[in-house]
């Protein structure tokens, strides 16, 4: 199983402005998505993220370059997928998995439950918690034509599921993805692999292991 630990941010606070939360992601490790399960689906835009904590939320940063975006939806928990979209799926325990995905203007979906059929849609009131931040270019470089960052904060009260005090010593399951459902030409990569023959991340069998520190 794909191991990664998150270092806590001893140096930001969740109350810090998200342009400091973004900085300081910036000197972390990054971490690629380096799966493309599906033969069918062969195109593989270059994404990366980065991940810390601060004991009361989570920071997350993903840098993506493709050579096209799609950004048409506007509502929260409306369908992202179908645009130039990086998700975050973790689970706690046995009860179920939270699915965070965002499009590349920021809006988001996210749910819980235990698999891709029984979803509970969070709040809009919850989902507003968190704080985000988005960076679009025009670059020409490889092929690729876009490269857009987006960091998150994300505080614990989010995951309302689980009374989550702190993250600190915390081990859960986890996995990163980058899908376009909508775009000329669909994608679904992935940071830990998953096998299955139709794309689907709503696998949590297939989730490698986060440590926080």
């Amino acid at each position: 199983m794909i191991q990664l630990k998150v270092d806590f941010a001893k140096d930001i606070l969740h109350v810090d402005p998200i342009e400091s939360v973004s900085l300081f992601l910036d000197r972390l490790e990054k971490h690629s998505l380096s799966f493309t399960p599906w033969p069918s689906y062969p195109e593989k835009p270059d994404v990366h993220f980065s991940i810390a904590h601060t004991n009361d939320a989570i920071l997350l940063k993903y840098y993506v370059r493709e050579k096209s975006i799609r950004a048409m939806v506007n509502t929260i928990n409306g369908n992202v997928w179908e645009d130039s979209c990086v998700e975050f799926f973790i689970s706690f325990d046995d009860s179920g998995y939270y699915n965070l995905e965002f499009n590349c203007i920021g809006t988001a979906l996210i749910g819980f439950g235990k698999g891709k059929s029984v979803r509970k849609l969070l709040p809009e009131d919850i989902i507003k918690k968190i704080k985000y931040q988005v960076l679009i270019n025009n670059i020409h470089d490889g092929g690729y034509k876009v490269k857009w960052e987006l960091s998150l904060s994300i505080p614990a009260s989010v995951f309302m599921y689980h009374k989550l005090n702190s993250f600190k010593l915390k081990e859960s399951r986890a996995n990163f993805y980058k899908c376009g459902d909508g775009l000329q030409e669909p994608h679904f990569v992935t940071w830990a692999n998953i096998i299955s023959k139709e794309p689907n991340f709503h696998l949590p069998e297939f989730f490698g292991s986060l440590e926080f520190t």
